[in-house]
């Protein structure tokens, strides 16, 4: 399971795996007729159509094989085609990720149907975080980077082994042993993708950005098709215990629920004990859901509903 949240405004979410259902197959059966034994006057003659025959004809080559009809042919290829396409964008796995946060909101609201999605590229999980671009938010401009490990691995280290995030992510070390962590995200399916938050340009956060309906979180809480998760960890001392947190966690959120429509909910699990990171997710608009007991932590499952997005 991916690192949890961080310190003060940290917030972690992953999930768990996403079991797959096979489509029941539907078997027709044809048991021997009434008296198969008896004999029988009765006959029906069946005229079946032209094109029908054509449809099933065989073709016999020279050297005495034979095949379908071209008719049959094209139609099974036309039908091998339309399962091919429908297997691309079909999913499953198991992904990684942790948050924290805790929200509120009450009063009944129809809930927001999320529009179709216009991804130009279906098998990836998560949209293109990389094309999401900057959000503007009351803290200034945010927007969040993929990790390049040549240039992020230092100061990302640099954060995993500040004493106050280590209690609640759990990467301090080495730089090769983060680099790790980092590495199997990049090289994964795209369920879960590492990034730097750079705030008017200057980096100062790390966030994980992942699917949290294919990560083990999911085996955790009743999880949907397509929820995202979030991770946040508030690098530079400076810019904790100041909001920041909160601010930044609403922008990222509201931006998953407009980059992916297919998405619904936006959900986040930090450690209970974490009342900072807790506290940063409430005032982002996520609401407390409930304590769940993951491997590594007692967690606050945080949501962020679309359908409340403009309440909370």
């Amino acid at each position: 399971m991916p690192p949890t949240d961080a310190s003060a405004n940290a917030g972690t979410a992953p999930v768990t795996d996403a079991g797959t259902t096979s489509p029941t197959a539907h078997e027709s059966r044809i048991g021997p007729a009434a008296d198969a034994g008896a004999d029988s006057e009765d006959t029906l003659d069946l005229h079946l159509p032209d094109e029908f025959v054509a449809l099933f004809a065989e073709d016999t080559g020279a050297d005495g094989s034979r095949s379908l009809g071209a008719t049959a042919t094209a139609t099974a290829t036309a039908g091998q085609a339309s399962a091919s396409a429908t297997s691309a964008v079909t999913v499953e796995g198991t992904g990684t990720g942790t948050g924290t946060g805790t929200g509120t909101g009450t009063g009944a609201c129809a809930p927001e149907t999320p529009p179709a999605s216009t991804s130009p590229n279906p098998d990836d999980l998560l949209g293109d975080v990389a094309d999401w671009g900057p959000v503007n938010t009351p803290a200034g401009a945010l927007h969040l980077v993929p990790v390049r490990i040549e240039r992020d691995l230092p100061i990302i280290s640099r954060w995993m082994n500040d004493p106050a995030v280590t209690a609640f992510w759990g990467l301090a070390g080495p730089e090769n042993a983060i680099e790790e962590h980092l590495r199997s995200q990049l090289v994964g399916d795209g369920r879960s993708v590492p990034c730097m938050g750079l705030l008017e340009g200057t980096p100062m956060s790390y966030w994980e950005i992942y699917r949290a309906d294919l990560d083990p979180l999911a085996r955790h809480y009743p999880a949907r098709p397509h929820d995202t998760g979030v991770h946040l960890l508030i690098g530079g001392i400076r810019d904790r215990g100041r909001g920041i947190g909160g601010t930044l966690l609403r922008a990222v959120a509201d931006l998953a629920l407009d980059k992916r429509p297919a998405c619904a909910r936006v959900v986040a699990e930090p450690d209970i004990r974490n009342t900072p990171s807790v506290a940063a997710f409430l005032t982002a608009g996520f609401r407390f859901s409930a304590e769940i007991d993951l491997p590594a932590k007692r967690a606050a499952l945080m949501i962020r509903d679309r359908s409340l997005r403009h309440l909370l």
